[in-house]
């Protein structure tokens, strides 16, 4: 089974996903911090053991993230989307339905779940629900933190995937969601 990115997703309770490895240079992207570029694979002991790790420059904040090697995959790190795909991306959020509970804690766990999944059309489900309830009621510091963390792993992988600006991608995102 495949999800909207056509990244194998579990069946039947299995992980089916095939262990990648990467290599410098290669893009990717992390669930919880958006995408990179790998700049270098390096070895660091901490507690007594060795392990590796993918060191990834982000494209927004000169933000550096270690990733192990090991548990990239358990992690979600993923290849970046296509262009065409992340054009898909953006086509089809004007016509996402979201339906956010009145919950505060039950929205804010369902909305990192979403986010969680590295899924860019469920992160683009929170970002659009979280818009509208900003508009409607406004957000607590919590839910605007986490509306400013799915704006950025969106745009940090779209920048990556179109080589084009955050400026530009962020007025596009402003666009399909008004």
């Amino acid at each position: 089974m495949y999800n909207t990115l056509g990244i194998v997703s579990a069946i039947a309770g299995e992980d089916k996903r095939e262990h990648i490895m990467y290599r410098i240079g290669d893009r990717i992207a992390h669930p919880l911090h958006g995408a990179g570029e790998i700049e270098r694979i390096e070895a660091k002991k901490i507690n007594g053991t060795t392990r590796e790790y993918y060191v990834v420059k982000m494209p927004v904040g000169d933000m550096i993230v270690m990733i192990p090697k090991e548990t990239s995959d358990s992690i979600g790190v993923r290849p970046i989307v296509g262009a065409d795909e992340a054009d898909s991306i953006f086509a089809a959020i004007s016509g996402l339905e979201v339906n956010m509970t009145q919950n505060w804690s039950r929205r804010y766990r369902e909305n990192m779940i979403r986010i969680k999944s590295g899924d860019l059309l469920e992160v683009a489900a929170v970002i659009k629900g979280l818009v509208s309830r900003e508009t409607d009621k406004g957000l607590s510091t919590g839910e605007r933190k986490m509306l400013h963390s799915a704006k950025q792993i969106l745009i940090s992988e779209i920048v990556l995937s179109q080589r084009v600006s955050y400026e530009e991608v962020e007025a596009r995102l402003t666009t399909v969601l008004a």
